[in-house]
């Protein structure tokens, strides 16, 4: 069985209601489930919130919410890994058997279903985790650091006369999805890096949203987005 899940705690600091807060005219939770939904890869979408608020929306866009995520998981320094075992192993006891589990991030709104169908081909290449990566705007070889006068050193000087453009590239995780079998999820040693496959996505289709500047920003992407599709079905 191959299931979707998709964690959305209550409580955001930062950005108050962050997982059903409107992006682009609905609830930003909506465009991961109905990603996820359209790509016909699962058998599952589920939604794992200890808010039943979310429960609600969530349930309102196509997915299930079939259990209750507990308080100890789901405080603002839980991390996602425990999360999905949790939702894996709650699965179980409903006398499912999930084998291939992918966590989608509910604020990932330029997630697109082809993305998780290159995933799921994927997959069979590796027995740890494949997930969505983009190159970084600057070479980080040339990354700066600053001290509280303000003064700046180079992190590596010896890249100092070395063109942009003969720099390796360096890539990132671009905080979509993580596919894995449900084994992988449940390993005590588990490790992201280690063996993983990255789905390359353009810089153009990712955003961290942690922030209100964020958000913006991932406003203001989507908008430039569609502008340029409407310019182009014109």
């Amino acid at each position: 069985m191959r299931v979707a899940v998709i964690p959305a705690r209550g409580g955001s600091k930062r950005i108050p209601n962050k997982n059903i807060r409107k992006f682009a005219g609905k609830p930003i939770i909506s465009w991961s489930i109905e990603a996820a939904l359209d790509s016909g890869c699962f058998d599952k979408v589920v939604v794992s919130t200890d808010s039943a608020e979310i429960a609600e929306t969530a349930r309102a866009y196509g997915a299930e919410v079939p259990f209750v995520r507990p308080s100890e998981f789901a405080d603002d320094l839980t991390p996602t890994i425990p999360v999905i075992r949790h939702a894996i192993q709650e699965l179980r006891r409903q006398g499912l058997s999930p084998e291939e589990v992918c966590c989608i991030y509910a604020t990932a709104p330029f997630l697109t279903p082809e993305n998780l169908c290159t995933a799921f081909e994927m997959l069979p290449e590796t027995e740890a985790f494949v997930l969505a990566v983009t190159e970084y705007r600057f070479p980080i070889q040339r990354a700066l650091r600053r001290d509280a006068d303000g003064r700046i050193a180079m992190f590596s000087p010896e890249y100092f006369a070395t063109r942009s453009q003969d720099l390796e590239s360096a890539w990132h995780d671009a905080g979509q999805f993580y596919l894995a079998r449900a084994a992988t999820w449940l390993s005590e040693s588990v490790v992201f890096q280690e063996g993983s496959i990255g789905v390359a996505l353009p810089t153009s289709q990712v955003q961290d949203i942690d922030t209100p500047d964020d958000w913006l920003q991932a406003e203001l992407m989507y908008e430039a987005l569609q502008s340029r599709i409407s310019r182009q079905e014109t």
